[in-house]
């Protein structure tokens, strides 16, 4: 209950964040279209520092253990429910944005500043496995299905920003590499930027809409059904029998970060994948609106449903 609590008031402080991009298109400083900028800087600058800066942790059998037992559950649950919403998305005939909205979380985003908020510091690490197999999807599957490209560049995929920097990331762990003090905590400062200015971005983008057109659909809230809801109750299942919990003593926790990422709003990034390749970023920003209205109820109620369940 502690924890659900906690996760309900970061929540609101994400939303109040995402009012404030509101308010300064609304106050006519800035137009809708100004927030591709800010969207950039967060895919190719903030992200990247946010990966890097998680890796410089102390090398140890229990953290090396602990990592093993996020990465099988992050690649288990992101594999199978990619499956699932694939299948959803042809029942159902959801479009591009749709299905990239349903199957990509927010973690990115809030995975960081939540994990750190409710669990510590020290746990970040587990979240940013997660944040790193999603980028792998993120700059392929979610890159393809948006940009409406007809193959995979691979050359791009592996020459990104992102990818480089978990390569990096993982290189430093695994040599015990730590960068100087200077340059981990200007990592630290630009990565600490990726909740507020990934908010502002949506709230930006919301301002620019027709309210009624959004909250009259009805398709918005039956995508919101399924990120929120249906999505998580199958990462449930598959988290309870995998019995990856009851590998190590702290897999119940680092189950619960995987968990947490899945559980979150539709990702802000397809928004910005949408600006950047020319899709439809009004109705992935309006998905992502109201997907994070109702994670204050759900997110914190789902929780409540792991720590019954696991």
């Amino acid at each position: 209950m502690h924890i659900s609590i906690l996760l309900m008031e970061q929540i609101i402080q994400l939303f109040l964040m995402i009012f404030m991009g509101f308010l300064i298109v609304k106050a006519k400083l800035l137009n809708s279209e100004d927030s591709k900028i800010l969207s950039i800087i967060v895919l190719y600058l903030i992200i990247p520092c946010v990966i890097i800066n998680a890796f410089q942790v102390d090398y140890t059998p229990q953290t090396v253990k602990g990592l093993l037992i996020a990465l099988a559950g992050s690649v288990m649950t992101q594999v199978i429910l990619l499956i699932v919403v694939s299948i959803l998305g042809k029942v159902f005939h959801l479009n591009e944005v749709e299905v990239a909205s349903i199957y990509y979380s927010n973690s990115g985003n809030l995975i960081v500043p939540i994990v750190m908020f409710i669990l510590g510091k020290e746990w970040v690490l587990y979240g940013c496995v997660f944040m790193s197999v999603q980028l792998v999807f993120i700059w392929t599957h979610c890159k393809k299905i948006i940009s409406r490209e007809s193959a995979y560049d691979w050359r791009k995929i592996v020459l990104n920003i992102n990818m480089i920097s978990i390569a990096i990331g993982i290189v430093l762990f695994l040599t015990r590499i730590h960068l100087p003090e200077d340059i981990n905590s200007t990592l630290s400062a630009v990565g600490g930027m990726i909740g507020p200015a990934s908010m502002i971005v949506t709230g930006m983008l919301f301002a620019g809409m027709d309210f009624k057109q959004i909250f009259a659909s009805k398709r918005v809230y039956f995508v919101t059904f399924l990120r929120l809801i249906v999505v998580p109750a199958i990462a449930l299942v598959l988290i309870k029998f995998s019995y990856l919990a009851s590998l190590s003593s702290n897999g119940p926790k680092i189950m619960l970060i995987v968990f947490l990422a899945i559980i979150t709003p539709s990702a802000s990034t397809v928004t910005q994948m949408c600006q950047v390749y020319g899709n439809d970023s009004q109705y992935a920003s309006a998905i992502n609106v109201v997907t994070t209205l109702f994670a204050i109820i759900t997110m914190p109620a789902m929780v409540m449903l792991f720590q019954i369940t696991i």
